[in-house]
């Protein structure tokens, strides 16, 4: 006589469709991605999701776990966007200014990349990292620049850099 676990039970059984729903606790390639529900060969299911820990039953208390889950990320995700606005209408109205060295005619002896902006921004109080700032090239002249900044996939503004020639004192 064979006893089963009611774990193993419930993934045998099968639905009318022909498989068993399973929650992915993981992302699984060619399957899903963590969090979805998904219909699987009840053998995929009991012999290689669940033990390996990618998967569990989809049971009504699982998937119930998972919407409030997706409703609290989905709240946080709102929250998080809310502040990459708030920070992209902040740093349009903000300007940076960078001193260099440079010659007679304008042209700098290096040059200003993304780096040094951001560095400027990050000290006046703006969290705004060197992937987010979209520049050509680096700048070699003395002048003003507006640099399109893209902090989210949604979210782009402008900043304004001014470079200007180091004083000399002399």
């Amino acid at each position: 006589m064979v006893v089963r676990s009611k774990r193993a039970q419930r993934i045998r059984s099968k639905d009318r469709k022909g498989g068993v729903e399973i929650l992915l606790a993981e992302n699984v390639e060619n399957l899903g991605q963590q969090g979805e529900i998904v219909r699987v060969k009840p053998g995929y299911a009991r012999n290689y999701l669940v033990p390996m820990g990618l998967a569990t039953v989809a049971t009504e208390a699982n998937k119930r776990m998972v919407e409030n889950h997706k409703k609290r990320q989905e709240a946080a995700q709102a929250a998080r966007l809310k502040e990459i606005k708030q920070l992209a209408d902040k740093i349009k109205n903000y300007s940076v200014t960078l001193e260099a060295n440079a010659t007679d005619d304008g042209q700098l002896y290096g040059s200003i990349v993304q780096a040094d902006i951001s560095k400027a921004l990050v000290k006046a109080g703006y969290d705004v990292q060197p992937n987010h700032l979209k520049m050509e090239g680096p700048i070699k002249s003395l002048g003003m620049y507006t640099i399109p900044v893209q902090l989210h996939s949604d979210i782009s503004t402008e900043v304004k850099v001014w470079v200007v020639p180091t004083a000399s004192i002399k």
